[in-house]
């Protein structure tokens, strides 16, 4: 990614974060309450809940949640456990449910909106209320296509959240884009090591010598470089025209792009765990899972449209497998990050000024971790 500011003018005293914070189980507990129970998190894509009662369920810290769409074609999201004694309700992380969900274990029943429907013996309870008991809602919406989560009680809007990026976007129909392909990644490091990597590109000389003859790591700018969302563009280097093996379009530009944008790849994180990378043709988003203090799952997908998934004639695997492999070389270096900082010689240092992003990052994160309840 690029810079803001320069060198001379970056924010002196500007340094790494200290080793607790990738090693400490306790740290992890509280980013889990703190940041990803309270956010909008990027689950996937709306085209991952196909048809009516099409469900997935998500873990997240110690909660899972149900995703589906309801026989209204509604994206509903409920916390996966009994509104009786609590037991979860789904043990598959995807399926169908046909006009109802039911507890194998006393048989209480809700339909696709979460309503309690049926509830066996509870009719000789004193003052018991189907409507009084509901699946618990997770608050879901959709932005361009992608499905969000709120665990919070009371969430803020999405558009109100997400408008800084909404007004980059505008001009793309990335909502009607599907996706071709995706890849699962296990990485053994924490969470935020994978977006501080991809908050800088001085790295990508040594790293990913194939990325550099691409664009040049300072070739670019930063339009987002504090808050929630960060990042900006890269300029392509004269004679390509898109992050391929080739250099080459996978497949024709996607409408909307024009002008400069034809000669840039857009690169924003969107804080806690969503990755997104805007080229000519396509969309690459990775969303970023913790799963232990020094363990992540990353998902990536490539979003292509329909006419060029159907037609079978464009080479999409040219960029898909020239970012995976970029991809392996930015988990590799995360991993040996994470070995070097659980060392008792690793100590915080200065950022350089090619770092200014993560300096942002670490500033947002703080806050979040630490804001009162």
């Amino acid at each position: 990614m690029t810079f803001k500011k320069t060198a001379d003018t970056f924010e002196a005293g500007a340094h790494t974060l200290s080793r607790e914070y990738y090693t400490d189980i306790d740290i992890l507990e509280k980013e889990y309450q703190q940041i990803f129970l309270k956010n909008w998190i990027c689950v996937g894509r709306s085209t991952d809940i196909s048809e009516n009662g099409h469900f997935v369920t998500l873990n997240i810290a110690n909660e899972n949640v149900i995703i589906l769409k309801d026989d209204l074609g509604k994206l509903q999201a409920f916390y996966n456990i009994c509104r009786h004694r609590g037991t979860r309700i789904c043990e598959e992380t995807e399926g169908k449910f046909s006009k109802s969900i039911q507890c194998n274990y006393h048989g209480w029943t809700y339909d696709l909106q979460g309503h309690l429907i049926g509830a066996p013996h509870m009719d000789v309870v004193k003052n018991f209320k189907k409507d009084n008991f509901p699946l618990h809602p997770v608050a879901i919406d959709e932005w361009n296509g992608f499905i969000f989560l709120n665990l919070s009680e009371q969430p803020k809007p999405i558009d109100q959240t997400l408008d800084p990026l909404t007004k980059r976007f505008s001009h793309l129909q990335i909502n009607h884009l599907l996706v071709k392909e995706q890849i699962t990644y296990d990485v053994n490091c924490n969470w935020k090591l994978v977006f501080q990597n991809y908050c800088e590109c001085y790295h990508c000389p040594l790293l990913h010598p194939e990325l550099s003859k691409i664009y040049h790591y300072m070739g670019g700018q930063n339009d987002l470089y504090s808050g929630p969302f960060l990042g900006g563009y890269n300029q392509l280097n004269e004679d390509f025209e898109s992050v391929s093996h080739s250099g080459k379009f996978s497949c024709p530009p996607l409408d909307g792009i024009k002008d400069d944008d034809l000669n840039r790849v857009y690169f924003y994180s969107v804080f806690p765990n969503m990755l997104i990378s805007l080229h000519p043709e396509y969309v690459m988003y990775h969303t970023v899972w913790p799963v232990g203090i020094d363990k992540c799952r990353i998902f990536c997908s490539w979003l292509f449209t329909e006419d060029v998934i159907n037609s079978k004639k464009h080479n999409t695997k040219d960029a898909i497998d020239f970012w995976d492999l970029t991809n392996k070389q930015d988990w590799h270096i995360s991993e040996l990050s994470q070995l070097g900082v659980k060392s008792r010689k690793y100590f915080p240092s200065p950022y350089s000024g090619q770092e200014s992003l993560l300096a942002a990052f670490d500033e947002y994160y703080l806050g979040e971790l630490n804001a009162s309840a």
